[in-house]
């Protein structure tokens, strides 16, 4: 994947036309079958990796009729990139010369990634003999393949390709593809939502055309390095960082701007929340990547007067079993200023920052606006969806964190309104820790959410981790919780019990609680950005020991998936010898997966900066859950930062940006 490029193939990397089977441009299946055949079979494949993100090899041999023995004599490598193109080399070892006939099957249906994606493809389109290649035209496009060398011969009615490759003793013989889409009158992409009746996973976000290499978005971050005592973890920061780079798409309003798209194959698009917590995840990284997605989110906020001014957009999105859809639209517009005070105490230059303010101010004016202040029992809360609820316990963490966030961000601002947002979070907190806090004998538990009629619902599930994210003030100190500190120590038990923790990481809701199903994407499936979340507030909140037991199961996870994480997996209980089992509606990659385990592995380090005071904090966790480690090309104050974690916890700065001071 290089979005808005993206193939997709099972291992043995012929394209089929079956499922998802294809290469993509912009949301449009510009090739679905891609078969070889070579001797009149097709070859026996006997391995097929990714070597990157948006990189493919496949290796298989061919077996030829009057070989003697059982050794194959000719070899054949299949390189693919993401946007398509392909490179097929044929290695001989035979010790004569050998002419081998080479056939290649090409097809399309120029149809959209949502309705392929949803198993409603249109027809495959006939072909026309195309210069050196073919080309379809269908639903206001056009596609083309060209070949190099230009093949001997092309039978356009069946799509196929042949030439009789002569191959010398030790030689070797090349055939490249290269794939094209053109759009023609009338034939633009489509706007984000629907095509007729069929769902669209997300907007297609870059001008149309072909694109060469060098017009991917550059990395917005830094190249950071883990070395690790278990190499696992190395493995993992880097195909992390790699799925990342495959997800990372301009803004076709700015093409300067870049965001991370939320993933594959449901959200090829902008989603705001996803984009805002993966900036916000990378931060360490570097503070290009929050800069330019909130510049794109701020092009998007609700701009006419009303009940919705200053809110960002976002779509709806299932919940689960015991609560209605919730709004991505509202956790986006209540991360915008945190990640935008964040990214100040990480070296967002003033510039940046002013020119971010704005948006940020009408954010939390949205916040106050829409906060319910029907009922006594109610008032404060934050509904989700507004304006008729429920009352979910992670909007009010959101919500908590926005206001004290956003208040340390007016005061170094010199912006009014920050006095109010703190009493506003002070009463809030206040009624939280009686309203959504259920007792019993088990020494209680924070409701899931607060019914439109102030019922507590007391389902545990994995977002009451969010309770543990309060966010990082000036001095390198996290603001105060919705929680006080034994309750949030009654939650680390809760979350550390083997009926939320899998063995791999969190279920998304408890194991014993009705509605329990390990597949279930809301109801009881490990999502690893909810995991993230957990480790790095367990550890914040001074919990090292569940938050080692977490990072350790991600990590076995993580192996299990190649070092690249999918969005979530099925939360059955861990077993001796036992591999998580996919999820089959799981982005992979995905963003917040990808910079979760990013962040997981960071939290070990217990980083605080604030560069506005010139000061940085190191407080790694007590007794490192993966052996000493060192963290090389991070970036702070825009300068590069490493650091250095022993194996008994003691933390080295080795570089950093000249003044920055070493804090307590």
């Amino acid at each position: 994947m290089a979005l808005p490029s993206l193939a997709v193939s099972s291992p043995t990397g012929q394209l089929t036309g079956r499922g998802l089977d294809g290469c993509y441009r912009d949301g449009r299946r510009i090739l679905s079958r891609c078969e070889v055949r070579a001797a009149g079979s097709e070859p026996l494949v006997v391995q097929g990796r990714l070597t990157g993100a948006d990189r493919a090899r496949f290796t298989g041999v061919i077996r030829r009729a009057g070989e003697r023995g059982p050794d194959p004599e000719i070899r054949m490598e299949r390189l693919r990139s993401a946007d398509g193109t392909e490179q097929i080399t044929f290695h001989s070892s035979a010790a004569r010369p050998v002419r081998l006939p080479v056939e290649i099957h090409l097809g399309t249906d120029l149809a959209d990634l949502g309705a392929v994606a949803v198993g409603l493809p249109g027809p495959e389109l006939r072909a026309a003999v195309h210069g050196s290649g073919l080309r379809w035209s269908g639903r206001g496009a056009h596609a083309t393949v060209t070949a190099t060398p230009a093949p001997q011969d092309a039978l356009a009615s069946a799509g196929l390709l042949r030439w009789e490759l002569e191959l010398p003793p030790g030689g070797r013989r090349t055939i490249e593809l290269h794939p094209r889409l053109e759009y023609g009158p009338g034939g633009q992409p489509a706007p984000a939502g629907r095509v007729g009746r069929i769902p669209v996973p997300g907007p297609r976000t870059a001008p149309t055309g072909p694109r060469a290499r060098s017009e991917r978005p550059p990395r917005s971050w830094s190249a950071a390095r883990l070395e690790c005592d278990d190499p696992r973890a190395d493995a993992l920061m880097a195909g992390s960082l790699d799925d990342l780079h495959g997800l990372l798409m301009r803004d076709p309003a700015l093409p300067t701007d870049v965001f991370v798209a939320g993933g594959f194959p449901w959200r090829c698009g902008l989603a705001p929340a996803e984009a805002l917590w993966t900036a916000r995840m990378l931060l360490p990284l570097g503070t290009r990547l929050a800069a330019a997605t909130l510049r794109t989110l701020a092009r998007t906020q609700q701009a006419t007067p009303g009940a919705d001014f200053g809110r960002i957009p976002g779509p709806l999105r299932d919940s689960g079993p015991h609560a209605p859809p919730g709004c991505t639209g509202i956790k986006a517009t209540l991360l915008f200023p945190a990640v935008l005070a964040e990214a100040r105490r990480w070296g967002l230059p003033d510039h940046e920052t002013e020119r971010l303010l704005p948006a940020a101010e009408r954010c939390l004016q949205w916040l106050r606006t829409a906060t319910d202040p029907r009922g006594a029992d109610r008032g404060g809360y934050l509904p989700d969806p507004a304006p008729d609820g429920p009352y979910r316990c992670e909007t009010q963490a959101h919500a908590h964190r926005a206001a004290l966030l956003g208040a340390d961000l007016l005061d170094a601002c010199g912006s009014p309104g920050a006095p109010a947002l703190r009493d506003w979070a002070a009463d809030l907190r206040a009624r939280f820790r009686t309203d959504f806090w259920v007792e019993d004998r088990t020494g209680g538990r924070p409701a899931a959410l607060l019914t439109a009629d102030g019922r507590p619902v007391p389902h545990l599930g994995a977002t009451a981790a969010h309770l543990l994210d309060t966010g990082l003030l000036g001095g390198g100190t996290f603001a105060p919780g919705l929680l006080d500190a034994a309750r949030t120590d009654q939650l680390a038990r809760l979350l550390r019990a083997p009926v939320m923790d899998s063995g791999w990481g969190l279920r998304g809701l408890g194991a014993k609680e009705s509605g329990y199903n390990p597949f279930g994407h809301r109801s009881g499936a490990v999502r690893v950005h909810e995991t993230a979340v957990a480790v790095a507030g367990l550890a914040a909140a001074g919990h090292e020991a569940a938050a080692a037991t977490l990072t350790r199961g991600i990590l076995d996870a993580a192996e299990s998936f190649g070092h690249r994480l999918p969005e979530m997996f099925a939360g059955e209980q861990r077993t001796a010898g036992g591999v998580p089992s996919p999820h089959p509606a799981a982005c992979r990659p995905a963003a917040v997966a990808a910079a979760g385990a990013v962040q997981i592995l960071l939290a070990l380090a217990g980083l605080r900066p604030d560069v506005p005071a010139g000061t940085v904090a190191v407080r790694p966790l007590g007794n490192p859950p993966l052996g000493a480690m060192q963290l090389t090309g991070l970036t702070l104050a825009e300068q590069p930062f490493a650091v250095r974690i022993s194996r008994l916890g003691m933390g080295m700065v080795e570089e950093a940006a000249d003044g920055l001071q070493l804090g307590s």
